[in-house]
């Protein structure tokens, strides 16, 4: 019996990069504020039923998302770092059915802001294998995609959507 290599530590990272069309401030707060969150933070087509936030390093978050085939998806972890308004640093698990966490990532996303809009860059790792990092990335980018969807619809009292943390 033969046994396969592990996968490289690069094809176990994954690297995502997107240029919002909001301030830095309100692209940070949508990661921050679980007001915020549960309206983007989950793939494509599943929709984000619960979400808590303790905004400390040490702090914990958690997430429940319902996929279209009425599947139910946990997720936590731990903040490590927290520089507002440029970089967030987690763990990120996936729950078993028993509640328990699965195999832990670290993902760090950092936010650039570029004449009114932001440029934001998730990188997560270490995945067990190729196919789980593919599978975050694919998750990620739809995250990205309702995200900017949900920014275009925030407004501040001025009617300006690009005050900095006012929705």
């Amino acid at each position: 019996m033969t046994s396969s290599p592990a996968a490289a530590p690069a094809a176990r990272e994954i690297v995502v990069a997107r240029r919002f069309d909001a301030p830095r401030r309100l692209v940070f707060r949508a990661w921050t504020d679980p007001e915020i969150a549960v309206h983007w933070w989950g793939p494509q087509g599943f929709t984000t039923i619960s979400c808590a936030i303790d905004l400390r390093v040490g702090g914990a978050w958690r997430r429940s998302v319902r996929a279209p085939d009425g599947s139910l998806h946990c997720a936590r972890g731990v903040y490590r770092e927290i520089r507002e308004p440029e970089r967030l640093v987690f763990t990120y698990a996936w729950e078993g059915a028993d509640g328990r966490p699965g195999h832990e990532t670290l993902v760090a996303v950092s936010f650039a802001e570029i004449g009114g809009q932001t440029e934001l860059i998730l990188r997560q790792s270490v995945f067990q294998s190729a196919a789980a990092a593919d599978a975050h990335r694919g998750g990620w980018t739809g995250c990205f995609e309702r995200l900017a969807e949900y920014l275009a619809t925030l407004t501040c009292p001025d009617g300006d959507r690009r005050c900095s943390t006012q929705s």
